[in-house]
This record gives structure tokens, sequence and C-alpha cells, in this order.
């Protein structure tokens, strides 16, 4: 059950990571990495690294995706909608693809699977979570709403008067 769970949280990973790259507009591209960010998160707990899921969640699906909806509601970005696709970027990045695809595939024919160190990642994080959750809930709770506030003020900002 747990490997093809990897599968599928893999498989949606790479796919939403596609389409962050595929997509036209920059408000479906940036809602589209932060589903890539929560189908991470998902391998992260099947790696049993809850509280890296969680800071996950928290800090690059809230705060890093309030920054950069911020910016791209700032800027006027209908001129970078219907430019054209460049033969050069094209040519370049495919370049870049398959010379990471090239990294990759060498590093995981040198890897020799169950040998070396092996690291436990529930380490620390149950103290850390019942310190988060009893002594500092109202921190918590104060950041999870300014992040909120933060969003709604991007919208209001961005926001152009129709008259």
């Amino acid at each position: 059950m747990e490997t093809a769970l990897f599968y599928i949280f893999a498989l949606l990973t790479l796919a939403s990571g596609l389409l962050v790259i595929l997509s036209r507009n920059p408000i479906t591209s940036a809602m589209f990495l932060v589903i890539t960010i929560a189908f991470l998160a998902g391998l992260f707990v099947l790696l049993h690294a809850f509280f890296l899921a969680a800071v996950q969640i928290l800090v690059y699906a809230g705060a890093v995706m309030v920054l950069f909806l911020f910016v791209i509601m700032l800027l006027d970005l209908r001129a970078e909608e219907r430019r054209r696709f460049n033969a050069f970027g094209i040519a370049a990045g495919m370049i870049g693809i398959v010379s990471l695809g090239y990294v990759l595939v060498s590093t995981i024919v040198k890897t020799r699977p169950g040998v070396g160190v092996t690291a436990t990642l529930e380490g620390a994080t149950v103290p850390l979570g019942k310190v988060l959750f009893t002594n500092y809930l109202l921190p918590f709770e104060i950041v999870s709403v300014l992040l909120l506030v933060a969003m709604v003020g991007v919208i209001l900002l961005s926001k152009r008067d129709l008259r």
C-alpha cells in the first residue's frame, strides 16, 4: 500500500510540476505550485517525516505562495501571456533537462541501496510538536491569521477600479 501511495504521490507531483511550467497564466501556475507542494508533503508523510510535511504546507504553501501571488497580482502580466515561445529558450531548456536527467540516472546507478547510515526522521519532531501546540499555540495561530490577512490584502491591493 505504501509503495502504491508513493507512486501515486510521485506521479501527481511530477504532473503538477509540469503544469507549473507549461501554464501560460501566472496565477494558474502559482496554484499548480501549491498543489505540487501539497503532494510533496504527502511524500514526506510517507517517509514518516510529519514535521517536514507540516512545514512544507505552512511555510511554502502559506507564506511563500502569498508573496508570489502578491508579486504576480501587482505586476501587469497580460503582455507576458501573449508572448510567443522562444526557440532558443526551448532548446536551452531541453539541454538542461537532458543534462539533469543524465546526472540523476548516473547517481541512481552508482548508489547502492541499503548501504550507509540510516537516519531516523522522527527524532525531535514529537517534542517539538508538543511544545509548538501547547506553549506556543497563540503565536502559531497569530501567524496563520497574519497569512490570511496578507492574502486578503494582496487581493484588495491588486484590485483595480473599473471606472
